[in-house]
């Protein structure tokens, strides 16, 4: 029998491929014009993946990813936010 296979998502900050679960989720909040951090990973909706690292955050920031990927802006509040779960551990 093969082994299970681990889903794997790119981090829009570097471009690298990860497990799943070893990143942060963004999530475009259905019906309204607006994103944010989706910490359990399962929220409906447009997704972005970062890896838990300032670099890759600021690099999606940079390169506006979060609008191209989830066709509408970050607020500054959740970008706010991912800055403390990443500088927190998480």
């Amino acid at each position: 029998m093969a082994p299970a296979r681990v889903p794997e998502r790119t981090c829009a900050g570097c471009g690298r491929k990860a497990p799943k679960a070893s990143l942060v989720r963004v999530a475009r909040v259905p019906g309204q014009d607006r994103a944010e951090v989706d910490p359990v990973g399962s929220a409906p909706g447009r997704g972005v993946y970062l890896h838990a690292d300032q670099a890759c955050l600021e690099k999606a920031v940079r390169r506006d990813a979060f609008a191209r990927s989830l066709r509408t802006g970050v607020a500054q509040e959740e970008v706010g936010r991912l800055r403390s779960l990443i500088e927190g551990g998480t």
